[in-house]
């Protein structure tokens, strides 16, 4: 097993920042997007952010709900979001949210969307309960051929980290929810709009932290997983599994025990690791604690390339509605 600690990359300038950011994806050239899900404790809002690695430099762009997901798009300047119960649009030239299509989660009180995946049929994206305590959360695809919004699960409690594996109609989709402590398996079969039943291929139930975002090694044989632990350790970790559960690798983050999200990316002349982190939930002591909370990482790796991270290709009718 190799073992690597990581490097402060970036420590965002305000505590509404540091409560809750996710979802880090390359975005250009030597730039990193990311989100802050939402700004504080009872905050129903959020705000995109894209950290330029050659300045060091973060630029924030508050938006009008909580983001579970931002991806970018081919669409100069445009992301795919998905925030609350909508999919849509944002333009960070003109800062403008346009949502697209039908909310999801209709008729479920207590839900928003959270964790993502794109990918070439389309989008799959998890919603969570905001009291953590029901299954009661949607799975959906959204599917490109027609623009079809389809509930896969209605079973959730938070959904987090998704990996698509394979290409055409029939793909193979790696799946956390976060309070089993399990990465699954399905084959998704798109054209159906249908998933096959869950294989348990990653068991964390031995564990006392909990499973967040995932991302796929470059030759899709790993899994590597961020994990949120609620306790007062001194590092957080995120963790390298084969998709026989063996343990692989871990990354050590110092004085920052709630990792969110992975993502690879190419920067500084080699492939990082980067790694969101959240002080949601610590009290002003713990804070003081641990002074990294809230804050990006960064490590080296032994990759030399990187997995899919697939820009999305935004329907003509979505610029035209």
């Amino acid at each position: 097993m190799r073992e690597y600690t990581t490097e402060l990359l970036f420590r965002p300038e305000t505590e509404a920042q540091r409560f809750l950011p996710e979802g880090p994806y390359p975005y250009g050239s030597h730039q990193l997007s990311w989100v802050s899900i939402q700004h504080g404790v009872g905050q129903t809002t959020g705000s995109l952010n894209v950290f330029d690695f050659a300045t060091g430099k973060n630029q924030r762009f508050e938006l009008p709900g909580r983001p579970g997901f931002a991806f970018p798009t081919n669409q100069s300047g445009t992301f795919i979001i998905g925030m609350e119960r909508h999919l849509g649009l944002f333009n960070i030239d003109g800062r403008k949210w346009k949502p697209v299509g039908d909310p999801v989660e209709q008729g479920v009180p207590g839900t928003i969307i959270n964790d993502g995946v794109a990918f070439a049929g389309g989008l799959v994206f998890g919603c969570k309960d905001l009291k953590f305590a029901e299954k009661k959360a949607g799975l959906y695809l959204w599917r490109r051929s027609d623009g079809k919004l389809i509930k896969l699960r209605s079973d959730q409690t938070c959904s987090n980290g998704k990996i698509i594996l394979g290409a055409g109609d029939q793909v193979t989709m790696l799946d956390i929810d976060t309070p089993t402590k399990t990465v699954v398996r399905y084959e998704l079969d798109v054209s159906r709009g249908s998933l096959s039943e869950a294989t348990i291929v990653v068991d964390l139930r031995a564990n006392s932290d909990f499973p967040d975002g995932m991302i796929a090694t470059p030759d899709g044989r790993s899994v590597i997983i961020a994990f949120y632990n609620p306790q007062d350790v001194e590092f957080g970790e995120a963790r390298q599994y084969s998709l026989n559960g063996e343990l692989e690798a871990v990354w050590k983050v110092s004085r920052s025990p709630r990792v969110t999200c992975p993502q690879l990316v190419r920067a500084n002349g080699g492939v990082k690791l980067i790694l969101t982190t959240a002080d949601e939930g610590l009290t002003p002591a713990q804070q003081a604690q641990h002074l990294n909370a809230g804050c990006l990482f960064s490590s080296d790796t032994e990759f030399t390339s990187l997995p899919e991270t697939p820009i999305f290709e935004v329907p003509t009718a979505w610029l035209t509605e």
